[in-house]
């Protein structure tokens, strides 16, 4: 699929543009990250119910720790947290293979391309992580992909999706943040960016409304229905 490029979306001013997040909105990979932060912090010492984690995925992974070592009352070293989020990556490298596509997910980015809407993934995993479950949607290799690396302050910051605005050439209040968590759309409000919620992250719809989303979808297949909600219109 064939991506537009930064300099034709700065000459269309004003267009939506779609930034999205890729853990549980294109993928569903959410559940699996959980399993390798359980046994991520388990090999630390620290024994934590699946649900407790979960309420923490959609942050980047050093956040992540560091929120659940404070709110367990733990301290830990900048090495220590390092090197759970390394076993972190161990064990999801192992997980991996269980992932799929969500419904849809592969459609909406080739609408997308077909409707010269442009669009990137933004997303807190470094690279490493991230390439396994974007290889699942068949990128072309131009597709535009922020990573953790490229961003200084991570989710729930404001600073992912304005890096993946500037990349696009766009202004960030053209743009819709496309998102299952809390934490994406925490940092799409304070990007000042129109916030769009997915479901398949495991958050309730009223959850991700309070978070600031303006509409809520099951899936990348029930947006793709529904993207003249947002404004889009083929032709």
């Amino acid at each position: 699929m064939q991506q537009s490029k930064s300099d034709d979306a700065s000459k269309q001013g004003g267009q939506l543009a779609f930034l999205l997040d890729l853990d549980g909105t294109l993928v569903d990979s959410v559940y699996r990250h959980v399993l390798a932060w359980q046994e991520a912090l388990q090999k630390a010492g620290l024994d934590l119910p699946g649900w407790r984690i979960h309420r923490r995925i959609g942050m980047s992974g050093g956040l992540l720790v560091r929120a659940l070592l404070r709110e367990s009352g733990r301290e830990m070293s900048e090495k220590e947290v390092k090197q759970i989020e390394k076993h972190h990556g161990e064990g999801y490298a192992r997980l991996v293979g269980d992932v799929k596509p969500l419904a849809g997910a592969k459609e909406l980015l080739a609408e997308l391309s077909r409707l010269k809407i442009p669009w990137a993934i933004v997303t807190s995993s470094t690279p490493e992580k991230a390439q396994p479950a974007l290889k699942m949607l068949d990128l072309d290799s131009d597709a535009p992909v922020i990573t953790r690396g490229e961003v200084q302050r991570p989710k729930p910051e404001p600073d992912p999706f304005l890096v993946g605005a500037q990349h696009l050439g766009v202004k960030i209040r053209d743009c819709a943040v496309v998102g299952d968590s809390v934490w994406d759309l925490l940092s799409a409000q304070r990007a000042r960016a129109l916030g769009v919620g997915m479901l398949t992250g495991g958050y309730g719809r009223e959850e991700l409304e309070q978070a600031g989303a303006y509409r809520v979808y099951q899936n990348p297949a029930d947006l793709l229905q529904h993207l003249d909600e947002l404004g889009v219109q083929d032709g």
